[in-house]
């Protein structure tokens, strides 16, 4: 939270410069972008400083007879970085990005590396955090960048 702080008050300077009409066009701009970004780093199964999202871990099912469970090959969240799960909203007043309805709460336990069961009835398992949604370097740059056009304006 320490870096939305400083982001805040950092930007917040500048958007007091702007009527409500300019600040709500930059506002939404910048949320746009932000949500493009935040997709894709989702998709490189990446954390915000670039370290890659912790591996699946394996699992052990025992059957009688049968293959035994696989580990899922196809990349982490797939769905969650839609837009129809991946809301950005925007007014004069700020921005907010987030997920939205029951995969909220799926984004959550990933987000802070919460316990939650695997299936429903099923066992609790301790999940690795994995960084869904954060600031990059070049996010910062770019939110920068395009506050400041759109104050040249």
């Amino acid at each position: 939270m320490d870096e939305l702080q400083a982001l805040e008050s950092w930007a917040g300077g500048l958007l007091s410069q702007l009527q409500a009409p300019a600040r709500r066009a930059a506002l939404r701009d910048i949320a746009r972008e932000l949500r493009r970004s935040q997709q894709a780093r989702i998709a490189q199964q990446k954390n915000p400083d670039e370290s890659a999202y912790e591996a699946r871990k394996p699992r052990h099912v025992k059957k009688l007879r049968g293959k035994q469970g696989r580990i899922k090959r196809a990349a982490m969240f797939a769905k969650l970085r839609q837009a129809r799960y991946l809301r950005a909203e925007s007014d004069a007043n700020g921005l907010a990005i987030g997920f939205v309805g029951r995969i909220a709460r799926i984004a959550r336990v990933h987000q802070y590396g919460e316990s939650d069961r695997v299936a429903p009835g099923g066992v609790t398992y301790k999940y690795p955090a994995r960084v869904l949604l954060g600031f990059t370097d070049a996010e910062r740059d770019m939110i920068r960048n395009m506050l400041l056009k759109h104050i040249v304006k």
